[in-house]
């Protein structure tokens, strides 16, 4: 199977989650966001669950699926609440252990490495970056660089997203869902020209036609 449409494994963790007010409040209302996502996007193989500390585990059935599921639990994440997203490309399986399985293999190796470019990213190039993936190294080349390319869409979708006010994260969330902007207008009591403007300001339609490609792609 083509790696690039193999099972993904994802990990993702909470930034700055230990200057949260309420933790245990901020890992809710993640876990209702990640529960609305799976029902208006169904895509995980296994979804995102707790694993340890304020860590997330999931695998989809390849990059695309994985990728549209992610942007719509960033757009529907409240502002104080913000993720990391690691993507590993390569094998995946699970060590049996007391009390359940343990993550194991290069995809979620890889998984690892990406959360910890992340950190540096953000340190430094690129404060908003947000997704990232990394890919096992005994893949070959034509998939590294599938990766390369696929990190620079990351790169400015997150600048957008993150640069985005909640409202119009949530309108762009329902732009991606095909809901119209009368629907969204009537949900956030705004006029139907100031979903208009703030879907303009926002950037929101490049957000909206790249989730169309990613679904189109499946």
């Amino acid at each position: 199977m083509d790696a690039m449409t193999g099972t993904i494994a994802v990990t993702a963790d909470i930034i700055g989650s230990r200057q949260l007010d309420d933790r245990t409040a901020a890992q809710r209302t993640l876990d209702e966001s990640i529960a609305r996502v799976e029902r208006d996007l169904p895509l995980a193989i296994r979804p995102l669950r707790p694993t340890v500390g304020d860590e997330q585990q999931a695998v989809y059935p390849g990059l695309d699926a994985a990728l549209a599921a992610l942007l719509l639990l960033q757009l529907a994440l409240p502002d104080e609440i913000e993720c990391r997203f690691g993507l590993g490309v390569g094998e995946i399986g699970t060590v049996e252990a007391v009390g359940g399985g343990i993550a194991e293999g290069p995809g979620w190796w890889a998984a690892r490495d990406a959360i910890e470019h992340l950190h540096a990213l953000q340190q430094r190039r690129a404060p908003n970056a947000r997704t990232w993936i990394a890919a096992g190294a005994d893949l070959p080349e034509v998939v590294h660089a599938a990766v390369r390319r696929t990190n620079a869409y990351l790169l400015v979708r997150d600048e957008l997203v993150v640069t985005m006010s909640e409202r119009t994260r949530r309108l762009t969330y329902g732009r991606c869902l095909g809901r119209t902007q009368r629907d969204l207008a009537a949900q956030e009591k705004i006029t139907q020209s100031a979903v208009s403007q703030a879907l303009a300001s926002g950037g929101a339609s490049a957000i909206v036609e790249g989730f169309g490609q990613l679904r189109t792609a499946r």
